[in-house]
């Protein structure tokens, strides 16, 4: 029977007070408030964080063991979105993910995928209808609706849409939301809908927008997308219409720490630490009516153990009351698993990858403008002086090819420009690509992108990196998306492959993370699919040649 004597973090009282805690079997049986004069052990006792939204496929690890990796950081529990695999398998995929995560060492509260395919625009391995939608909603193992991607259906009443949203409602399960750039009476219109949360926003005054219509905030600091800098005053304006999650970590990033790296951050900034803790213990909690408990009399017993609240250095993670992880170190053993997946056999030439035009004037191309930290890009207007027909990528100009390879079904690659990449030669691709997880590669020559997008297709699935000295792949043979090898070896694979597509001249601080969201078809402005460039502005494709 396990006795605490600690400082212990009450966020409904708001007070920190010498205790002494009593745990029997999963539950707190007993709190009991010491005097001054009474002798306590260093370090505090505080509910665990929660990441209010999470992609458990971007850590590249299946769920058994991103738990064993985010129990070290003081994570009691996730809301996890299997849309990524959905989009693979389908329900096969959601249902590989709900038995994995069943044995996770903390608890994983899994949605059913709203958006599967996320568009009509491009090449998915499954479809996810409202029927399916559903009769998995039912399931009470599933808590709410996924991200609900498809904001203009919304708003246009689609039919489709709309039956996905009244499955939820009638089983009264909240609907997550997934709208950047939204405002006005456009958000007010999405909210209205039945949309609870937004964890897309990028500014400090759309945020404040989607408050003011009734959604809860998620401030998103992931490997790619980073929004604390330009959100956290949203914390000490709104405490409980505030949420953290990471939406997609890597693994190495997963490795260094997770949400109590944001919570650091936020009480270093100067919040109230109080308003920081109750956003990132207690509000996703009630929100999405999660058993983890809240260090009360009768709750399961799920908290942790700090030295400190400055830096939340996590001395322990407790879980139903039993200890899973202790001074940064899991207590659970790598347990391996099944690698469901789908992969079409190909192989490609540099002839694959050629862009023809007739003649050899210049032209005026569309290029996609990366930037650094932000799922969404810009448009970028270049010049490109054919040869022999085809107009070739220009490192000189930072002008490179993009490509997206169908992996489902034999079709052309699709092909468009990229800037802000920074390869100077070489290539990188990856079978991670949000949303629909076709093959998109990025290079400085057509050759060397055939070698990495055919690494990735014998592989059945990973990362690649392709230079003058060959081709390196971290294989993810779980869908294309999850290695079956544990954590330290795949962040140890992952950080290699980084350093490797930053010696090639890539300045970006997540060079494959920002490559995989380039086939994100859902987020301005352009971005490529497997059916060709896509302005997500318009909604439409648009040529990648301009003249």
């Amino acid at each position: 029977m396990p006795v605490f004597r600690l400082r212990l973090v009450d966020l409904h009282r708001r007070l920190i007070e010498p205790a002494r805690v009593t745990v029997e079997g999963e539950r707190i049986t007993a709190i009991e408030a010491l005097g001054p004069d009474d002798a306590v052990d260093d370090g505090f006792l505080m509910p665990g964080f929660v990441d209010a939204h999470v992609h458990v496929e971007s850590s590249m690890l299946p769920p058994v063991e991103f738990a064993r990796v985010a129990a070290r950081h003081g994570t009691v529990a996730t809301i996890s979105d299997p849309h990524e695999i959905a989009n693979v398998l389908g329900e096969e995929g959601v249902a590989f993910m709900l038995a994995e995560g069943e044995r996770a060492c903390i608890p994983i509260a899994f949605g059913v995928p709203s958006c599967v395919p996320a568009t009509s625009f491009e090449c998915a391995g499954a479809t996810l209808d409202a029927a399916a939608v559903a009769r998995m909603l039912a399931d009470p193992r599933h808590r709410y609706l996924s991200e609900m991607m498809n904001w203009p259906g919304v708003l246009g009443g689609d039919a489709e849409v709309a039956a996905k949203i009244a499955a939820a409602k009638r089983l009264g399960k909240p609907i997550d939301g997934h709208a950047p750039g939204l405002t006005g009476e456009d958000a007010r219109r999405y909210a209205a809908a039945g949309i609870s949360t937004d964890h897309e926003c990028y500014t400090l005054e759309e945020a404040r927008d989607k408050v003011a219509a009734g959604m809860m905030v998620l401030i998103r600091e992931g490997s790619a997308a980073r929004n604390h800098d330009a959100l956290w005053r949203l914390v000490g304006e709104h405490p409980n219409a505030v949420m953290f999650c990471t939406d997609d970590a890597h693994p190495d990033d997963l490795l260094v720490g997770h949400l109590d790296r944001t919570v650091a951050a936020c009480v270093a900034g100067g919040l109230d630490r109080f308003d920081v803790l109750r956003a990132a213990c207690v509000v996703p909690v009630e929100h999405y009516g999660l058993p983890t408990g809240l260090l009360r009399v009768g709750d399961r017993a799920d908290f942790i153990v700090v030295d400190d609240l400055d830096s939340f250095r996590v001395r322990e993670t407790w879980i139903a009351g039993r200890c899973v992880a202790r001074e940064g170190k899991s207590l659970e053993s790598f347990s391996a698993c099944p690698t469901p997946n789908r992969f079409r056999e190909a192989s490609f030439s540099d002839e694959d990858f050629a862009l023809r035009v007739e003649g050899e004037r210049p032209r005026q191309v569309r290029a996609i403008a990366v930037e650094d930290g932000q799922l969404v890009t810009g448009e970028a207007i270049a010049s490109l002086r054919p040869r022999d027909g085809v107009l070739e990528p220009d490192p000189a100009s930072d002008t490179l090819l993009l490509s997206v390879c169908n992996r489902y079904e034999p079709a052309p690659p699709a092909l468009a420009f990229v800037r802000n990449m920074g390869l100077r030669r070489g290539a990188i691709a990856s079978s991670v690509a949000h949303d629909s997880h076709n093959v998109v590669a990025a290079g400085a020559d057509r050759g060397s992108i055939a070698a990495a997008v055919n690494a990735v297709f014998a592989a059945k699935g990973g990362l690649a990196v392709a230079s003058e000295g060959g081709v390196e792949v971290l294989p993810l043979p779980i869908a294309g998306l999850m290695s079956d090898r544990p954590a330290e070896e795949v962040a140890a694979a992952y950080q290699s492959l980084s350093r490797q597509a930053r010696e090639l001249g890539s300045p970006l601080r997540a060079p494959f993370m920002t490559l995989s969201f380039l086939a994100l078809l859902v987020i301005p402005a352009l971005k490529l699919g497997d059916r060709g460039l896509f302005d997500a502005r318009a909604f439409r494709f648009v040529d990648a040649v301009i003249d």
